[in-house]
């Protein structure tokens, strides 16, 4: 045979060693292999001690140790016999039971050892040490936890992968479904919302109120273009559309209508602001562009005639002040001293970028209703316009005067019939409504004020949560502090409408009053002076005295200009003692005591008064101090003067 050349093998010894750490790089560090003395101590930590080993779980009779001691016969039987070659070769089931058996004999000899400390300590227990363990040992669990993570984070990355993948594939669709969706597609979708046609090569679309009744002049076209703005060969980007609209430059931008009702004298300023109609700058999650564009630009066109509309009305209206027209603002005064201003706020982009600072503004909570009215107003209007013809009866009959053949048969005269031909537009019902939040504001106000200024008697108003956009209503209670089931006295129900207040009594009367704010002040003060009289009335029936006389309307004394005062006399349960009450609304209250003749001096002989029973009667009046007196409250002192004045039993 022939030499061949040689060739050089290289054999790696397989790595049994085992990983320490891994650093950044990807570089392992390796644990060194153990000694063999190292390697005997690992091997003898696992040993169980606890078998047959452990006193506490043995029997009163020691049977554990019974069967040790058995057992280490037995093995030293099977050594003799090896010894002598007498036993069959038997594998050992574990390399190491020699170690065992030695570790067993060792143990027997504590056992004895345990066995004589207890005899002469009398212990049941013993204690023993643990067993050293090597620091490598200490090491081997961490090397198995960095080996699991290792392999957890492998499984948590394919995990990754795979959803990259996913991910991946289903952006290439959704790009791939957006290069193929064209312009016919979009333009689908814009049919289906808004009304198009086709004029000659360009495609129009309307954005008016027209099919829901409006006559506003403007048209409201828009045009349908293709947005060739972007190539379609690149990336497309989220926010791209093949679509896009032309409006008119006058419905571009965003508008608004701002209604205000202010109040010329300095103290109460301003009482609402509120923007209606006014859209929010972001738009709605989805929304194409061109929806967004045409829905702003339908919202200018709304504006646009609502204002057109008030201001034909308040041309038109005949009113004791005039309203004033200029440019887009309108205002008028509903009541003196109060001023309605609504102006249509138009702003473009140039305006926008030019307009740093917003305005800031204080609405009313009361305000936000007048948006939701002013829609129903319009729909109402627009449904007037469109709807308005009504087949007659007969037939003959001109159109739209169907009420008027009522005419005749219900002999209407002039003013009714003028009635029904007159309906109320836009304006007026605004006005209308801005009369009732000022009347109802300033009649808040009043109370208010009436009740942290007058502490006794005390007044409470209740408000009703559902009110009419015209009316709204609040009871009114008169009641002093700590006698509210006695003296229930006042109880009012105003009614606050347009331009007047309606005072319902407990009893039903009826009183109006103006918008005038002393007015209704003044009512307040009169109603306040009357409950003191009819608490004093009350107080007497409960604590037994008799009421003398009553009057709500004293002709007597000086006359107040508010209103007149009222009065009430009482007498004791035996009749000695009388109390007289006057309170007015501006004199106040005034308390006398009329004691007994046998307390004052004598009457004198005179030739009218011959008989001696007339001596028995009450003497004169004596006017009482009542700012002296004490007591919380008027009916609280009064309370006490009656109880001075009752007899003992």
């Amino acid at each position: 045979m022939s030499s061949a050349p040689a060739v050089r093998v290289s054999i790696e010894s397989s790595c049994e060693k085992q990983v320490q750490e891994v650093a950044l790089d990807g570089t392992e560090t390796y644990v060194p292999p153990l000694s063999m003395s190292q390697n005997l101590a690992k091997l003898a930590q696992r040993i169980d001690f606890s078998q047959g080993s452990d006193s506490e779980e043995d029997g009163p009779d020691g049977e554990s140790r019974d069967q040790d001691r058995d057992r280490d016969r037995e093995w030293g039987k099977q050594e003799v016999e090896e010894e002598e070659g007498t036993v069959k070769f038997q594998p050992s089931l574990w390399p190491w039971d020699s170690v065992r058996n030695n570790l067993r004999s060792a143990l027997t000899e504590m056992c004895v050892l345990y066995d004589v400390l207890s005899v002469v300590k009398e212990k049941k227990y013993m204690a023993l040490d643990p067993v050293s363990q090597d620091p490598s040992a200490a090491k081997a669990p961490q090397v198995f936890q960095l080996i699991s993570k290792k392999k957890s984070l492998a499984t948590a990355a394919q995990l990754l992968l795979k959803g990259a993948e996913k991910l991946s594939k289903s952006v290439a669709e959704n790009q791939e479904n957006r290069r193929q969706r064209d312009f016919n597609s979009e333009l689908l979708r814009l049919r289906s919302q808004w009304k198009l046609r086709k004029v000659g090569d360009k495609i129009l679309g309307d954005l008016s109120y027209r099919s829901a009744g409006s006559l506003f002049p403007h048209h409201g076209t828009f045009e349908v273009i293709k947005n060739t703005d972007i190539d379609l060969d690149k990336k497309i980007p989220e926010d791209y559309c093949p679509l896009d609209v032309q409006i008119p430059s006058d419905l571009e931008g965003s508008a608004y209508i701002k209604v205000s009702i202010q109040k010329q004298a300095p103290d109460i300023g301003d009482l609402g602001t509120i923007n209606l109609f006014r859209r929010t700058q972001k738009p709605k999650a989805g929304a194409q562009p061109w929806h967004v564009k045409l829905e702003a630009a339908q919202n200018v066109l709304l504006c646009k005639e609502i204002f057109a509309q008030l201001s034909r009305e308040a041309v038109q209206i005949r009113a004791q002040i005039p309203h004033i027209v200029v440019k887009n603002q309108i205002i008028s005064q509903p009541f003196p001293g109060l001023q309605l201003s609504i102006s249509l706020c138009h702003s473009t982009a140039d305006k926008k970028n030019s307009r740093s600072s917003p305005e800031r503004t204080k609405p009313d909570d009361h305000l936000y209703v007048l948006e939701h009215n002013l829609h129903q107003m319009m729909r109402e209007f627009h449904k007037q316009q469109l709807s308005s013809v009504v087949m007659p009866r007969p037939a003959s009959a001109p159109f739209g005067h169907k009420r008027l053949r009522l005419a005749g048969p219900l002999a209407y005269d002039k003013a009714e019939i003028s009635g029904l031909q007159q309906s109320e537009g836009l304006l007026e019902k605004i006005i209308k409504q801005a009369k009732h939040i000022f009347l109802r504001s300033r009649t808040a106000k009043t109370i208010d004020g009436l009740a942290s200024r007058i502490e006794d008697p005390q007044i409470q108003a209740h408000w009703s949560n559902i009110n009419d956009v015209f009316e709204s209503s609040v009871k009114v209670l008169i009641t002093s502090q700590g006698y509210e089931q006695i003296c229930k006295s006042i109880q009012l129900q105003l009614n606050i409408g347009v331009e007047q207040i309606r005072v319902v009594h407990r009893d039903g009367r009826v009183v109006s009053l103006s918008h005038q704010e002393q007015e209704l002040q003044d009512f307040l003060l009169s109603q306040m002076s009357q409950h003191q009289v009819h608490a004093v009335q009350q107080l007497a029936k409960v604590m037994g005295w008799h009421v003398l006389s009553f009057s709500n309307h004293v002709g007597l004394g000086a006359v107040e200009s508010i209103g007149n005062a009222s009065a009430v006399t009482v007498a004791s349960p035996n009749g000695e003692y009388a109390i007289s009450v006057r309170n007015g609304p501006e004199s106040g209250c005034k308390v006398l005591v009329q004691f007994p003749r046998s307390q004052t001096k004598e009457l004198p002989k005179s030739d009218v008064i011959q008989e001696a029973k007339w001596s028995h009667l009450r003497g004169p009046y004596k006017e009482v101090q009542w700012s002296r007196m004490e007591g919380r409250n008027f009916v609280y002192k009064m309370e006490l003067l009656m109880a001075a004045l009752t007899p003992c039993p």
